[in-house]
């Protein structure tokens, strides 16, 4: 079998023991490891990609069979050609709520408690501490909204119960409830879902039915003092009804790690505004991924030689 492994962001070249795993996943396993021009020249033989792919190696392909992305969010793969396509798509679904998870509350703090602006101020926030005092407020007893409640949802509610916080949820699939959260709302709640939350927490995949899906009704229909946290997909939330929703007061601020068509500007209005912290898209860093990553592809690599199902499954159609 020719596994073609293609490093990345997320990955980083394999290390012998890592190489053995898979051997030892597979022993008749022919593993390259390239990208590039390189990668081009070995997808023609491969029958599993590990690491992210596009249309032009996806169309270079010949016996690919199934490719396990090095990627929580998989909507970039999402083009026809492999959509309608019988290669399996698996990816780390479920396995980078944790430090999503600390990325969003550290965002989060930095906004409630009002660090980001103290740092920005220097040495001037000693004459901007009455200021800074004012608006600052603690998490205890106010309601949490993940918006979608799969392996980050779950963390977030964690995270959010253990700074008493109440914790809602909403999910589009009918998804088993946890200790911290009572029932799970579905898509019909979503008003009230808005309604309830005073930080909502997007926690969804990219989607048809969830891009742009935080819309101006929906911040329309938020509290006016609600927060709103991203760390997964910016095109879930409608650029510019954003920026006017944080301009115009309908929402208190937005602790963002993600943004709709970023890199953005340096003169974008987000980066000037007071009620904003924002993180150039590194809420996915964590000294844990790549061995995660090893460890699920060399699970699904047995299951896949015995023809067993696989461990975080994509259904392609659906986007997640």
């Amino acid at each position: 079998m020719k596994i073609l492994v293609i490093p990345g962001l997320t990955l980083p070249p394999l290390t012998e023991r890592q190489r053995e795993r898979i051997l030892d996943a597979c022993p008749q396993a022919e593993i390259s490891e390239a990208n590039g021009t390189k990668a081009l020249i070995h997808a023609e033989s491969a029958e599993v990609i590990f690491g992210l792919i596009n249309e032009e190696i996806f169309t270079r392909c010949r016996n690919l069979r199934w490719v396990h992305a090095t990627a929580s969010g998989i909507d970039m793969f999402l083009f026809p050609e492999f959509v309608n396509s019988p290669v399996l798509l698996t990816s780390e679904k479920g396995l980078v709520g944790s430090h999503l998870a600390d990325h969003a509350f550290s965002l989060l703090l930095m906004l409630t408690r009002q660090t980001a602006r103290a740092y920005a101020l220097g040495s001037d926030a000693w004459s901007n501490r009455a200021q800074l005092r004012a608006r600052q407020f603690e998490l205890t007893g106010l309601t949490m909204g993940c918006f979608g409640f799969g392996g980050t949802g779950r963390e977030i509610a964690k995270r959010a119960v253990a700074f008493g916080m109440k914790v809602i949820a909403l999910d589009c699939d009918p998804v088993n409830s946890s200790p911290e959260v009572a029932n799970v709302m579905n898509t019909s709640q979503f008003e009230d879902f808005l309604k309830m939350s005073d930080v909502i927490s997007i926690c969804c995949p990219l989607t048809p039915e969830t891009r742009a899906k935080f819309d101006s009704r929906a911040f329309s229909t938020m509290k006016k003092n609600a927060i709103l946290v991203n760390v997964t997909r910016g095109e879930v939330l409608d650029e510019e009804s954003l920026v006017e929703a944080l301009r115009l007061g309908k929402i208190a601020g937005a602790a963002l790690d993600v943004v709709p068509g970023e890199p953005i500007g340096y003169d974008h209005a987000l980066w000037i505004m007071n009620n904003v912290v924002m993180s150039p898209h590194t809420a996915g860093a964590s000294q844990f991924r790549s061995e995660r990553n090893v460890q699920r592809f060399c699970t699904n690599l047995k299951h896949f030689v015995k023809g067993d199902k696989l461990e975080g499954l994509i259904n392609k159609k659906r986007g997640y």
